[in-house]
């Protein structure tokens, strides 16, 4: 059996996609205004084209911008300036889109084995002149060349055991696992330490809280850093 992804069709939804709901204060506050802008345009991207073409469900909308925009916005605290981060599983570019729009100092690569979640990716780049800093490798990332990332990201795509296998090969030496992850957070990392240890991590793997002094609940982040 081949290991291509397959790639049907995404079924038309029922009813036309909800607005985008306005930006919530803690946006306002954050992000200057052309930031802000570009996220508000983001989101409407996904509300409308991303609902239609199946890349995220219709009752996502109404929580486009708390639990999708600003959730991956708040890793970029995680990120030093001017590092090149690959974003496993990156779909319709959460979180890899949403930190190349808020840091324009860093270079992204975004991974998606999916061609028409690749398509939307591109026509993102080019709206909004992302190229060249931001690049799309499609392909599962466990097939594709090795990216040596200072940082890899990854949200909602496999438990931290399986993402250490997919992550840890596109770090160089000293990059760092920042796997998104909720409320369990804590009690994988503990599950996974073995599997990291494996791959190179260092025993000082943790779990990150972003966004703690401007969103009502943080985001929790597991940073692990490869070692050898």
């Amino acid at each position: 059996m081949s290991d291509r992804p397959t790639d049907r069709a995404p079924r038309a939804p029922s009813a036309a996609p909800e607005p985008l709901p306005p930006a919530p204060a803690e946006a306002t506050a954050r992000f200057g205004a052309d930031v802000l802008a570009r996220l508000q345009d983001y989101g409407e991207q996904l509300a409308s084209a991303g609902v239609l073409r199946g890349l995220i469900g219709p009752r996502e909308v109404p929580r486009l911008w708390d639990r999708h925009l600003l959730n991956c916005a708040a890793l970029a605290e995680a990120i030093s300036d001017k590092e090149t981060v690959a974003d496993i599983g990156t779909g319709a570019g959460l979180p890899g889109l949403v930190l190349a729009l808020v840091r324009p100092d860093l270079k992204i690569i975004l991974i998606e084995p999916l061609e028409r979640r690749c398509s939307f990716l591109h026509e993102m780049i080019k709206r909004y002149q992302l190229a060249p800093r931001v690049t799309v490798k499609r392909g599962k990332a466990h097939l594709i060349p090795a990216c040596a990332a200072d940082v890899v990201t990854s949200r909602a795509v496999a438990s931290l055991d399986t993402l250490a296998g997919w992550s840890f090969p596109h770090l160089r030496l000293g990059g760092r696992l920042l796997a998104l992850k909720g409320e369990r957070a804590e009690e994988e990392l503990a599950s996974a330490r073995p599997l990291l240890a494996t791959w190179g991590a260092d025993a000082e793997a943790t779990v990150l809280s972003c966004g703690a002094s401007w969103l009502p609940q943080p985001v929790k982040i597991v940073s692990a850093t490869r070692r050898r």
